[in-house]
């Protein structure tokens, strides 16, 4: 896993052109059942990636934290959810709820979540490849590919299964 990910900003470069081509014409026009079909890429895919063998979402990149995480979160920890923000999160330029620091403030060097149950959404819903109506998240999927070895192997599966013109 560990070559792979070494790996995996350039094998995310090199096919970035044709990934972004391929999403555009899914946009455009969606099979009829592709959520049936991403769901079992993603299924068949995560039983050959073990995310704990990994974790580089949460050591390259940080989740985006909603209101109801940030309740859930600090009552976790009883905090007050403006304690939790001054400890652990900031506004970014979009003026969300972000980390301070990447990676994850609750990552272990074990790869494990210390707030695995109570996790944000982001993080819960990651890599978002499971989604319904999919070809919506095209740009988002495209960021995933460079940091997530299942998202990049999901969608090479996915262009050699759906033939778009």
């Amino acid at each position: 896993m560990e070559e792979f990910l070494n790996e995996l900003p350039n094998l995310a470069k090199d096919k970035h052109k044709i990934h972004k081509d391929f999403f555009k014409r899914l946009k455009k026009r969606p099979p009829k059942h592709l959520d049936q079909t991403m769901q079992e890429l993603h299924d068949e895919t995560f039983e050959e990636i073990d995310c704990l063998t990994c974790a580089n979402c949460c050591k390259t990149t940080g989740p985006l934290f909603t209101n109801k995480d940030i309740e859930r979160i600090s009552k976790h920890f009883r905090m007050k959810p403006s304690a939790f923000i001054d400890t652990y999160l900031r506004i970014d330029d979009e003026n969300d709820y972000v980390l301070q620091t990447v990676p994850c403030s609750f990552l272990g060097s074990d790869n494990y979540c210390s707030i695995y149950k109570v996790r944000p959404k982001a993080c819960a819903e990651f890599p978002h490849t499971d989604r319904k109506k999919f070809q919506q998240i095209s740009n988002l999927t495209l960021k995933n590919v460079e940091i997530c070895p299942a998202t990049y192997k999901i969608v090479e599966k996915m262009m050699e299964q759906i033939k778009l013109k």
